[in-house]
C-alpha cells in the first residue's frame, strides 16, 4: 500500500492507495474508501502489497474480547456529499441513537448526521474541512 499526503486549497488528505486492478484503484482518502477509475491500466500489484493489509489485521484479532477492535462495528455513513464542518463525538465515547456524530454541509445547508443505534465509537473516519461524497464512512459505531 502506497501512502501520501496532499495540501489541496488548504486543506490536507491522506491519500492510500490499497490495491489497482485493471483500470480500478481501491483508495483510502481521510479514512474513506473509494473505486477509482484510471485512464490508463495498470499492471498487477507484487505479492507483498496484498500481503500488507493481512498483516495489519492480524495484531486486531490478538486484541482482548472485551475491547472492541478499533472500526468494528457499523458504520455512519454521509447521506450526501458535502464538506464536513464539525465532528462531535471522540473515539471511545458511548452514543445514544439519535445522537448528533457530525455536522455535514452540503449545498449551503447544514445537515446534522446522527447515530443510528446505541453504542462506543470505535473509529473516527473524517475530520473538519474534509470533503464526502455520498455514502462515505463517518464514524463507526458497535
Amino acid at each position: 500500500m502506497k501512502e501520501y499526503k496532499f495540501k489541496i486549497n488548504g486543506n490536507e488528505y491522506n491519500v492510500a492507495i490499497n490495491s489497482v486492478e485493471g483500470k480500478i484503484a481501491d483508495i483510502t482518502v481521510n479514512g474513506a474508501s473509494y473505486k477509482v477509475e484510471l485512464d490508463k491500466e495498470v499492471a498487477a500489484a507484487p505479492a507483498p502489497v496484498a500481503a500488507a493489509p493481512a498483516a495489519q489485521a492480524a495484531p486486531a484479532a490478538a486484541a482482548p474480547a472485551a475491547a472492541a477492535p478499533a472500526g468494528a462495528g457499523k458504520p455512519v455513513n454521509s447521506p450526501l456529499p458535502g464538506v464536513i464542518i464539525e465532528v462531535s463525538v471522540k473515539e471511545g465515547q458511548a452514543v445514544k441513537a439519535g445522537q448528533k456524530v457530525a455536522v455535514l454541509e452540503a449545498m449551503k445547508m447544514e445537515n446534522e448526521i446522527q447515530a443510528e443505534s446505541d453504542g462506543t465509537v470505535t473509529a473516527i473516519h473524517v475530520a473538519k474541512g474534509d470533503s464526502v461524497l455520498e455514502g462515505a464512512k463517518i464514524v463507526t459505531i458497535a
